[in-house]
């Protein structure tokens, strides 16, 4: 009489007993089923020391939640070049969409948090399912998933404020100057110099200056004020 082949792989949550024991639901389907409470937030998944996965092909993995029932939804894969993952999927049913980044999470944070007081425990039996497939496919669905998470994270990504438009050295330039010749021109006429020109004393300047400076410390972008001289 035969042995019926080990199971492939099995599955780690925090604070619980590995998960070795799938039942197969055919020669490349296992099903993990597990109870919903105590809440967790990560799955690690993984293959068997041992266990080779024929060529060409990779172990998706899918779970479902008892809200999202019957639909299953998918995780990652497993392969012989990647033999265990990590996936954040969110505490309990309220969270059973994967997070922004459910697959090949690298850092496990806060994963044996206790759930929040006063919060009802999730219900239920959740099941992960384990399927192996070909490469292809599961490629177009590890595909299709990173998009999702691409879109995720741009939507979550806050309009950037409206910047003013910098000035130009140009314009940065003649504002000075217009400013400059608007404090001076008020001591015009007060000195003349030779064929009767006017003139503009040297102390005159200094103080157009010192004020120009006090008020780029307190305005530093005073010149940039479409209506300021």
């Amino acid at each position: 009489m035969s042995t019926p082949p080990s199971p492939p792989f099995a599955l780690v949550l925090p604070s619980r007993p590995v998960y070795a024991a799938p039942t197969a639901l055919s020669e490349t389907q296992y099903a993990f089923t597990f109870p919903q409470s105590p809440p967790f937030s990560h799955i690690v998944a993984f293959l068997l020391p041992g266990t080779i996965l024929p060529a060409d092909t990779l172990a998706g993995v899918y779970i479902q939640f008892p809200s999202s029932a019957p639909a299953f939804k998918f995780l990652g894969a497993l392969g012989n070049d990647k033999q265990s993952v990590i996936f954040r999927v969110g505490v309990g049913e309220a969270n059973a969409q994967p997070d922004a980044g459910g697959v090949d999470q690298d850092e496990m944070t806060d994963i044996d948090a206790p759930a929040a007081s006063g919060l009802a425990a999730p219900t239920g039996e959740v099941i992960v399912g384990v399927s192996i497939e070909p490469a292809a496919s599961i490629q177009t669905q590890l595909a299709n998933l990173k998009s999702a998470r691409s879109a995720s994270s741009t939507a979550l990504i806050p309009a950037k404020a409206q910047q003013p438009t910098a000035l130009t050295t140009k314009l940065l330039a003649q504002r000075i100057i217009e400013n400059a010749f608007n404090f001076l021109a008020s001591f015009s006429g007060s000195t003349t110099g030779p064929g009767g020109e006017e003139m503009v004393p040297l102390r005159s300047f200094k103080a157009w200056w010192e004020k120009f400076e006090r008020r780029v410390e307190m305005d530093p972008g005073f010149l940039e004020k479409q209506d300021d001289a």
